[in-house]
């Protein structure tokens, strides 16, 4: 028997929002038979910057009890990698891309083509870049030769909220929560990521599959 398809979701979060995508996605991948670790990225600003940003330093804090920071390992490990981030200026979160950025060994050697990727965002406004950062996700996993997964229209609840590139989030300026059908499109994401890189591992096409912890 196969081991259960591996789901790695590594995302950043400054109040909580993308947070709150990211955990949907992982119940429902870990619903449909997933190994799930999830992962917030670090952050690069430094402290008396964050502390000028009121709830940024208590939010990290508490994010970063609950959840490590992601590895070069945690990559390796997965069949299927989702990334989730802030829209900042119509760009991904300088943490996440920090992340993608230390990627290079593993680029260099291959380890991570084969594996499945997609990418959610969240975003203050409804013209506020969700889209275009999501598909900025998109340009690294081509680079590491990953197979994109776009969520595309492939549920009902997909007409309702997010994009045909990944699940999403509008928040407003207080930073509301997302709604239900927000997370209800990251929890068709969380599923999908499984079952196609399921669907891969059982027909032999996940090259750099390995075994272990």
């Amino acid at each position: 028997m196969t081991d259960s398809t591996r789901l790695l979701i590594v995302y950043y979060s400054r109040s909580g929002s993308v947070e709150a995508l990211a955990g949907a996605a992982a119940d429902a991948a870990r619903e449909a038979g997933a190994e799930v670790r999830v992962r917030r990225a670090r952050e690069v600003a430094d402290a008396a910057s964050m502390a000028k940003v009121d709830g940024w330093t208590a939010s990290a804090t508490r994010q970063n009890v609950l959840y490590e920071a992601p590895t070069h390992e945690d990559a390796e490990w997965a069949d299927a990698i989702l990334f989730g981030t802030p829209c900042y200026f119509g760009a991904m979160a300088t943490e996440l891309k920090n992340y993608l950025d230390l990627l290079g060994p593993q680029w260099k050697r291959g380890s991570l083509a084969g594996k499945v990727g997609g990418a959610f965002a969240a975003a203050s406004w409804p013209h506020g870049g969700s889209e275009v950062v999501t598909l900025s996700l998109y340009a690294p996993m081509a680079h590491l030769g990953m197979v994109i997964l776009p969520t595309g229209y492939t549920d009902e609840v997909m007409l309702e909220a997010g994009s045909p590139y990944g699940a999403s989030a509008i928040v407003g300026s207080k930073n509301r929560p997302p709604r239900m059908e927000d997370l209800d499109a990251a929890r068709h994401q969380g599923r999908r990521m499984v079952a196609i890189a399921g669907a891969l591992i059982a027909a032999g096409e996940m090259p750099n599959r390995h075994s272990g912890s």
